[in-house]
């Protein structure tokens, strides 16, 4: 085992991994950018190494900086959690290349299975199921048109680098095909660097499960449980549960299946393969998450794996102590994972960053939380606004549902607003306690409609919020319902803002352009929902002040018109 491990993360997946290292007495370090400074994290590990800097470029992904803190705290091993830098092969062969172990997968594999096109072709080969597409890059619109005809609308065009549902949107008919192509080939510009992207029938409403496998060697995967992640807005994953209520008889296919594909490719330590299946329980590969999952947590529960232990086993070369078969005969009950986020449900789940006035944990038996934040702590705009995860198990699914709910009742978090109101509708759904929810559950079902009625009951058509001493005028809520939502940003004196924290996809107006009314300037990517920042008066635009691909905050201001 190494004698030192650098997280490359932040927040609860770093206080997760420090634990661990702790159990395995191994010291960690921490990195920790400017605001983060007194972040939980950071208590929790040994040692930390300050990165200076705020934005997660000058911070959590520059790749010298955080090569250059291994070096200085004497790692020999760097985890990278989960996001951030996780999925970047570049990355792991700059940590290889340094003399460190990478705790993941190899880097030829990450690339093979980053690229969604590669990965579906290899996914071909190897026999796994595929949902009906084109496995190469699709430039030509008719092409699209064309698919569609032959196989019927609605159709997904993804972009190639992509995953979690970024780059990825939505024709319901040859009508929508151009517009739908040119927002993915923004969105894969702008999150991955490339605008390529494919074509695949869209499932409307299939349920997402995703297999979780472990391979302590190139040929060696085994499958740990199949996960149920269907309940999600806008492909963010609100709950999380193994195993799914529905399809037993076809996990071990499932199984089977993510494992073959694992050993195509020469997979080596943790990943998760997803999944869709349809009403009939058919299941089509989706794409690999070459990485420790968020929700990696309810497996654990259930076969008393510390999957974070077997990842640093495997990456020093320890024997692991398990194999396939005590899996497969040790896996017991059920467990539900909620993750809380710092969000507004009754506002289309906008981002609520902020101090935490108050903060208590839920207790008893089978409740387990992983939380990034304590009391006091200030949550930044600048990262996720993932607080915390809360984790029930029980002998059966009934029995953990009921052990989440009390332990949300129990939950106690002031001075921000969280998703909790959220999770305990949807625990309460009948679709839930049935087991039949999908993906397009919280989307088209009435759940959350007492909520998002409540909020708008409370809200004016012209929402204020006040940025250093001026008035901003926001997004209505009820603007959260459409794919593309128009914000009237404006502020005076003619600057307009982001109204909340997100990606700029592009840039549409340059110095000296004039504008009208509503026309539309900038494009932000926020909770995977594009948002269209136009103009409130005619004007000279006097500066732009992002560019694509930046990270806009709640309130900036991204173009100054005159």
């Amino acid at each position: 085992m190494f004698d030192k491990v650098l997280i490359a993360n932040r927040g609860e997946i770093a206080v997760r991994i420090a634990r661990t290292c702790r159990d395995l007495d191994v010291p960690s370090v921490a990195i920790y950018s400017d605001v983060d400074a007194e972040a939980k994290h950071v208590d929790v590990c040994d040692e930390g190494v300050h990165l200076p800097g705020v934005s997660p470029t000058d911070t959590y992904l520059k790749t010298a900086s955080v090569l250059e803190a291994a070096r200085t705290s004497g790692a020999q091993a760097i985890h990278p959690g989960y996001g951030f830098l996780s999925e970047n092969a570049d990355f792991a062969e700059a940590v290889i290349g340094a003399g460190l172990a990478w705790v993941g997968p190899p880097p030829d594999a990450t690339r093979a299975l980053g690229d969604k096109i590669k990965a579906r072709q290899l996914a071909e080969k190897a026999g796994v199921p595929v949902v009906p597409g084109i496995s190469d890059p699709v430039e030509d619109i008719a092409l699209i048109e064309s698919f569609g005809d032959k196989h019927g609308f609605p159709v997904a065009i993804k972009a190639a680098g992509g995953g979690g549902g970024r780059g990825l949107k939505v024709a319901h008919s040859k009508d929508e095909v151009r517009e739908a192509f040119d927002a993915a080939r923004r969105g894969a510009e702008a999150y991955f660097g490339s605008r390529e992207v494919f074509v695949e029938r869209y499932l409307e409403a299939p349920k997402h499960l995703e297999v979780q496998i472990l391979s302590p060697a190139p040929g060696e995967a085994m499958w740990l449980g199949v996960r149920d992640c269907s309940l999600q807005r806008r492909h963010q994953k609100l709950i999380e549960e193994t195993p799914p209520a529905l399809y037993a008889d076809r996990l071990a296919e499932m199984g089977a299946a993510a494992t073959k594909l694992a050993n195509a490719c020469g997979y080596v330590n943790a990943g998760t393969v997803e999944m869709l299946a349809d009403t009939n329980g058919d299941f089509y590969f989706l794409e690999v998450n070459a990485r420790l999952q968020v929700e990696h947590t309810v497996t654990e529960e259930v076969t008393g794996i510390d999957l974070v232990a077997a990842q640093l086993k495997i990456a020093s070369g320890d024997p692991l102590g398990f194999d396939q078969s005590f899996i497969s005969n040790n896996i017991r009950g059920h467990s539900i994972e909620c993750r809380i986020n710092a969000e507004d449900p009754a506002r289309g789940f906008i981002p609520t960053p902020g101090r935490i006035a108050s903060y208590k944990e839920p207790e008893g038996l089978g409740i387990r939380v992983d939380a990034g934040y304590r009391e006091g702590d200030e949550i930044p705009a600048a990262y996720d606004s993932l607080l915390a995860k809360v984790i029930t198990r029980g002998i059966d699914r009934e029995e953990a549902r009921q052990r989440m709910v009390r332990a949300l009742r129990d939950m106690k978090v002031e001075g921000v607003q969280t998703t909790i109101p959220a999770h305990l509708a949807l625990l309460e759904a009948p679709e839930f306690i049935a087991g039949t929810h999908t993906t397009r559950t919280v989307e088209d079902g009435h759940a959350l409609d007492a909520i998002e009625e409540e909020a708008a009951a409370e809200t004016t058509d012209e929402a204020v919020l006040m940025v250093e001493g001026r008035a901003v005028r926001l997004w209505n809520p009820a603007m959260a319902t459409s794919a593309t939502a128009a914000v009237h940003g404006g502020v005076a004196g003619g600057a307009l803002v982001a109204p909340m924290q997100g990606t700029i996809l592009k840039v549409l107006v340059e110095e000296g352009q004039t504008v009208e009314p509503g026309d539309a300037l900038v494009i932000l990517e926020a909770m995977k929902m594009e948002t269209v920042i136009s103009a409130t008066t005619s004007g000279t635009v006097q500066a732009v002040l992002v560019t694509a691909g930046d990270t806009a905050t709640a309130g900036q201001v991204v173009v100054e018109v005159e």
